[in-house]
């Protein structure tokens, strides 16, 4: 038994089965059943249902003030939560077709929040690795594992994906052992050779954390205030989520301001070029259109721009278009 639940009975949540999973064959069918009922009753079953007899399509609402990082949030249905990185996530994304003659586009920043993280922290490795357009996975493996880039393996650069994107979510040396299925000292070891190559990054979470607990509150690039209440907590549990927020909210802060300018941009653009292409969907740091096949070319060529020259960080915001027929295609 892994763990209790408050009653006294064995606990058999996710992070349990997970775990679980790794020497028995029952809890992973369990963990793939759960997934499955989810995906069904929350989209499957319940999407037709929501489709508006008059225009024939779902319409999701939006809201501001809800995700304390400023996201837009989407519910009833909420749009924003289908999982990508399952094949039946993405069937129930390609259940989103566009109109005869018509195309979904989806535009997406591509790793805003490292980009975010390194106009923040003003790390040099960091800053120019982006500037040179390098893969920064590549990049850090190379840098934590002291290999050239090119030398790098497939399974170097996933680990210091994890690292990257680890670290930024506040991530310790016991949750990037978990994630990776490595010993605590080694995650400890590349955590401290990460922060050796990157000595900005660990200057600014230093910096951050510093500001958050004597200011109660980080802001985003833009100024927009985040409050962290926890951020001086007596209880240890409650504080340190609190510091883990206050590292990661000015990022998911500033790609949500930064998306939000993109949408009003994007807006005002094809209002004012006559184009018939419309805006119909926004998904953390994507915008998805509905294209004419005649537009596309033009979409294409413009629309990177435009969501890039929103705003001027210290590294380039690069943005990825892809088309299709219908949503899964497009990603």
């Amino acid at each position: 038994m892994v763990k209790k639940t408050a009653t006294g009975q064995p606990s058999t949540d996710e992070e349990v089965l997970e775990k679980l999973a790794e020497d028995y064959p029952l809890p992973k069918l369990l963990l793939e059943h759960r997934g499955l009922a989810k995906l069904k009753s929350t989209y499957a079953d319940k999407l037709p249902r929501m489709v508006d007899p008059k225009t024939g399509r779902v319409h999701t609402s939006f809201s501001q003030a809800t995700a304390v990082t400023g996201r837009l949030s989407s519910s009833e249905p909420n749009l924003q939560n289908i999982p990508i990185r399952t094949p039946e996530g993405r069937r129930i994304r390609a259940a989103f077709i566009a109109p005869r003659d018509h195309l979904i586009v989806s535009a997406d920043y591509s790793q805003i929040e490292l980009r975010i993280m390194a106009h923040l922290s003003g790390d040099a490795r960091l800053l120019e690795a982006f500037a040179h357009g390098e893969d920064v996975h590549r990049a850090t493996a190379g840098e934590v594992f002291g290999v050239a880039p090119s030398e790098v393996t497939s399974e170097q650069r996933r680990y210091a994906k994890v690292i990257n994107f680890g670290l930024i979510y506040g991530m310790s040396a016991h949750g990037l052992a978990k994630n990776l299925g490595i010993e605590r000292a080694a995650a400890q070891s590349w955590i401290d050779r990460y922060f050796a190559r990157y000595p900005g990054v660990a200057e600014y979470m230093d910096r951050t954390r510093a500001e958050a607990r004597e200011q109660g509150f980080v802001e985003t690039v833009f100024g927009r205030r985040l409050y962290l209440p926890d951020i001086r907590a007596s209880q240890a549990g409650r504080r340190q989520a609190a510091e883990r927020a206050a590292i990661n909210a000015p990022m998911q802060g500033t790609a949500a301001d930064l998306i939000k300018k993109a949408m009003i941009a994007t807006d005002a653009w094809l209002a004012s070029s006559g184009l018939e292409s419309k805006l119909v969907l926004q998904v953390h740091d994507e915008l998805v259109l509905e294209v004419p096949r005649a537009e596309l070319d033009t979409i294409r060529e413009q629309l990177p721009k435009l969501m890039g020259g929103v705003a001027a960080l210290k590294v380039p915001l690069l943005v990825e278009v892809g088309a299709g027929d219908n949503w899964d295609e497009a990603h």
